[in-house]
């Protein structure tokens, strides 16, 4: 069994560790040890702090194999992703992928990290980019392209053709149609129904989605 840690500690986390459970219940090839956060005094009440093993100094005392995110903020993940595999150049990002998950795994394109939670349903020639994060109960289809650390929360519909560049969040329930883009970081809320391309940066909502605000920086 390999020893493998948490990034973060919040809701999403103990979702990522049911995932670890229910993958182990399948074929046994994983030790949670906890989770590890960068900064132990951000820790808040709704963290599971009994389950802290420390901060990411700990990394080396601990001797883990792996390393998964449970961190549901795109921006946040891809900062924190980016010091840990310059500090720690040799921790393996394994791909976690839920037993009931189903897709046309021969055509996919999956890089490393990626977490894919119960229910979720694709199709073919999919791409999932590294840390790329899909919650339950989403669907996914032909061709679609979701991009490095993106972020599918529950039940979110990606049709055929679509494009989800570095960073994106797709809220809960949202939809976007059809051979469209979502631009870098940005972000498209809950319920959303995009039909029309975002540009980076840029945060929708509403059916039909409507922009609300961007980002300047992007």
């Amino acid at each position: 069994m390999k020893k493998i840690a948490i990034i973060g500690a919040g809701g999403f986390a103990r979702e990522v560790e049911l995932l670890i459970r229910d993958i182990n219940k399948v074929s046994p090839q994983w030790s949670f040890v906890g989770f590890l956060v960068s900064d132990l005094y951000l820790l808040r009440d709704t963290d599971s702090r009994d389950r802290v093993i420390g901060d990411f100094s700990r990394l080396k005392a601990h001797s883990l194999d792996a390393l998964v995110f449970g961190i549901g903020n795109p921006q946040v993940k891809l900062k924190v992703a980016a010091e840990l595999q310059a500090s720690f150049p040799n921790v393996d990002w394994p791909t976690l992928l839920h037993p009931t998950a189903q897709f046309d795994r021969e055509s996919a394109n999956i890089e490393r990290g990626v977490v894919m939670c119960a229910g979720c349903v694709g199709t073919v020639n999919l791409y999932f980019g590294e840390f790329a994060m899909i919650n339950k109960g989403c669907m996914i289809g032909h061709e679609a392209h979701i991009g490095r650390g993106a972020v599918l929360n529950a039940a979110a519909n990606i049709s055929g053709g679509v494009t989800l560049e570095e960073g994106v969040l797709v809220g809960t329930g949202a939809s976007i149609l059809q051979y469209r883009t979502i631009g870098k970081n940005a972000v498209v809320g809950s319920g959303a129904v995009v039909v029309k391309d975002v540009e980076p940066g840029a945060t929708v909502f509403g059916n039909p989605a409507r922009k609300i605000f961007t980002n300047l920086e992007e």
